[in-house]
């Protein structure tokens, strides 16, 4: 099972405003993975969840053993962890879901500066702005058919 490592990044030209998320994933099989995505508009930390959420999913469906996030939004950071409590109504159902996805891996998460997460920022900024990224996703095996 791989033990994968994510930098997210997730932010909004304006707050609320057009949004984009930027993850980057080593150890995965197939090589490093790069996503950059618009996600609608969003204010920052809803952005900045969607990222880690791309990034559970993917360990998932990559069937990882462990995931070790890198993220540079402390808020994040710190409702993961359980230093502070999640009461937003617009980011507790995304909370929810995250910590859900990541009882199911060994999971830890870490704050890092924002110039230590460039490349998961760069994505997110891109994706923003609408700029066309080529995202670098896993090839998963098509499904069988059973007889």
């Amino acid at each position: 099972m791989p033990q994968l490592v994510a930098y997210v990044d997730g932010g909004s030209l304006g707050n609320p405003g057009p949004s984009g998320i930027g993850v980057v994933i080593d150890g995965a099989e197939g090589g490093r993975m790069k996503i950059a995505k618009w996600v609608g508009r969003q204010d920052n930390n809803v952005a900045e969840y969607l990222a880690l959420l791309e990034a559970l999913q993917c360990a998932v469906l990559l069937k990882a053993g462990a995931l070790h996030v890198y993220s540079d939004s402390e808020v994040v950071v710190k409702q993961m962890i359980g230093e502070y409590a999640c009461r937003s109504p617009r980011l507790y159902s995304l909370h929810w879901i995250c910590r859900k996805l990541a009882r199911g891996l060994e999971f830890s998460i870490s704050h890092v500066r924002r110039e230590n997460n460039a490349e998961a920022n760069g994505l997110a900024g891109a994706a923003a702005r609408g700029v066309f990224v080529r995202n670098s996703m896993p090839t998963l095996p098509a499904p069988h058919a059973t007889p």
